[in-house]
């Protein structure tokens, strides 16, 4: 996989320096609690792993792998419409940590890096961290300016109550 293919430079900066917003760019950090325990943490973290959390949300998900691997393509498509091209840069998948990140390819209508990532800490509770950096790529992105930061929140919060529901497991 080349870097040169994303349309920004720090590829994997959502791995290898949390935190980090190039300048130019918008952050984005939304954690959310799933619940306590190990089992929580399984069924979350092969949700997120599998593309299972995405399509819940309704968003679509052509892929080229059945679950997220550094140089899976991935192209998510928005009510529809709107078709952004990403690709897998990294994964984890350990004992208390799983999750993916992608970063945009040319054509996506932002132009960034976002992660998904499911953590089980050391008192046993579940969260999920979204977290990205990312501006606007294409003239609508950019037009819409704080809406778009307003709607990439929303989205989000909405990943982590899906997230929370999938991963409860029977209740009976």
């Amino acid at each position: 996989m080349s870097s040169k293919d994303f349309t920004y430079d720090d590829v994997g900066a959502t791995r290898d320096r949390p935190g980090h917003c190039p300048a130019g760019f918008h952050s984005l950090h939304v954690r959310t609690r799933l619940g306590e325990g190990h089992d929580v943490f399984r069924r979350a973290a092969e949700a997120v792993l599998t593309w299972e959390m995405h399509r819940t949300l309704g968003v679509g998900m052509d892929t080229t792998a059945d679950r997220a691997a550094p140089g899976v393509d991935v192209t998510v498509t928005l009510a529809g419409l709107i078709k952004a091209p990403c690709r897998v840069v990294w994964t984890v998948d350990e004992h208390r940590r799983a999750g993916w990140a992608y970063g945009t390819l040319p054509g996506h209508p932002e132009c960034g890096e976002e992660a998904f990532v499911v953590d089980r800490t050391g008192d046993g509770t579940v969260w999920l961290t979204v977290s990205a950096f990312s501006r606007g790529a294409k003239w609508y992105a950019r037009a819409a300016g704080p809406a778009t930061r307003g709607l990439q929140q929303a989205y989000a919060r909405r990943c982590g109550v899906v997230l929370r529901e999938l991963s409860e497991g029977d209740k009976s």
